[in-house]
């Protein structure tokens, strides 16, 4: 069962989300449309893209504050620690309505989460504060070269010496480990356990003396990831969140944050608004029509991505369903996940395809570069949707084991 009307109080809630966004946003971080439909596929050095970096930075300082007053920054977090105690679904409402607003939202680290429910009072004394205030930017070092997705399989050590650890080891497609100055990180303690134990969770400074960061260009020039070199880093073991060699179990811990990802659905009905407008807006210098009223335009695919806008949708209502209902999606979020970012990949290639040859262009004089060739950028970044964050194939997997009950093969 799906519910996709408000209830009374939800609506209230909806109506007091819109109001507070109304009268708190700065104007210089409401989002264009152009803007607002490319969050995560550009590259960014602070919090969203502008030119004017600095008067930008001060009104993200104002409007995270506001955010910080409501408890809106961690909204599913107790309000003894920053939060809001909101519920899933007003979660889901307030999501939904600052994706619609293209209003920045601001929040606070999945790390927080597990720290919530094992870390120790000293730990959540420590690290949740700033968290709130964003003093901290936070990097998860999980992946190695050769533990990806078979993520138990790591093999980055930290060996005891007294009060501390000392790891010495490499992770890799750390995103915004550049940017960073704190990283939670699962470590190798016990290497004669089997590979699901004898794993740390260990939270510590992007500064500690012996890390050393290499970037990696991806195809699209972006500079998002990189490796993280861990050189006889010494960490406190009091930063071990949980029990140490029971780390795997901890990494997995996750509260009923909002995870529908309907931000990401409505981000892609905006990304289509935007390339319809804008084909609209192009017209032949000679015959004056629009680009959609070519008669060589597909305008049979763009219709095809709208529809696909609209499940995308309804498979994040499925899941926000679900949590409201005190259910754990498991194979529902996995259809969520595959879907999304298939579809981010069928977008980007439904709009190369419509700006014709000038889709492939990303640099240039703007006459040459349709809506600042973020299409092509996208083109390259989306590449790797189906592989961060469980890929495809472990998604498909899921589907079929845990949704399908089909055997293991």
């Amino acid at each position: 069962m799906v519910d996709f009307a408000d209830t009374p109080d939800q609506a209230e809630f909806r109506t007091q989300v819109q109001e507070f966004i109304d009268s708190n946003l700065p104007a210089v971080l409401k989002l264009r449309p152009d803007e607002a439909a490319f969050r995560g596929f550009e590259e960014e050095d602070g919090e969203s893209p502008s030119d004017d970096r600095a008067e930008r930075r001060a009104a993200l300082k104002t409007w995270r504050m506001a955010l910080v007053d409501r408890g809106w920054i961690a909204p599913a977090w107790p309000k003894q620690y920053g939060g809001a105690d909101l519920s899933p679904m007003e979660q889901f409402v307030m999501n939904e309505t600052f994706t619609e607003s293209r209003a920045p939202r601001l929040g606070v680290p999945d790390v927080g989460s597990t720290i919530m429910v094992h870390g120790s009072d000293e730990q959540k004394a420590e690290f949740l504060p700033p968290m709130v205030r964003g003093e901290t930017r936070w990097c998860q070092g999980y992946s190695e070269p050769g533990s990806g997705s078979d993520l138990a399989s790591l093999q980055t050590r930290a060996v005891r010496d007294g009060d501390d650890f000392v790891i010495n080891g490499q992770k890799i497609w750390t995103s915004g480990a550049h940017l960073s100055n704190m990283i939670f990180a699962l470590v190798r303690t016990d290497p004669e356990a089997p590979k699901h134990r004898g794993i740390t969770y260990l939270l510590f400074s992007m500064e500690s003396p012996g890390i050393s960061v290499r970037p990696l260009v991806q195809m699209s020039d972006a500079r998002g990831f990189n490796e993280v070199f861990f050189e006889d880093v010494r960490v406190p073991v009091k930063n071990a969140v949980g029990e140490i060699n029971r780390g795997w179990y901890v990494g997995a811990t996750h509260l009923d944050f909002e995870r529908s990802s309907i931000g990401s659905a409505i981000g892609q009905r905006q990304m289509l608004d935007a390339l319809k407008n804008f084909l609209v807006a192009e017209r032949d210098a000679k015959s004056g029509r629009s680009r959609l009223d070519q008669t060589d335009c597909p305008r049979a695919e763009l219709a095809d991505r709208y529809i696909e806008a609209t499940v995308a949708k309804t498979l994040s209502q499925r899941v926000i369903s679900m949590q409201a209902r005190g259910l754990i999606p498991n194979y529902e979020a996995s259809m969520t996940k595959v879907f999304s970012t298939e579809f981010n990949q069928r977008i980007a290639r439904t709009a190369t395809k419509l700006l014709g040859r000038y889709g492939d262009v990303r640099d240039g004089p703007e006459q040459y570069t349709p809506m600042k060739g973020r299409w092509a950028t996208m083109y390259l970044s989306s590449v790797s949707s189906t592989i961060a964050g469980g890929t495809s194939e472990i998604q498909r997997n899921v589907i079929a084991t845990r949704g399908l009950g089909l055997p293991r093969g």
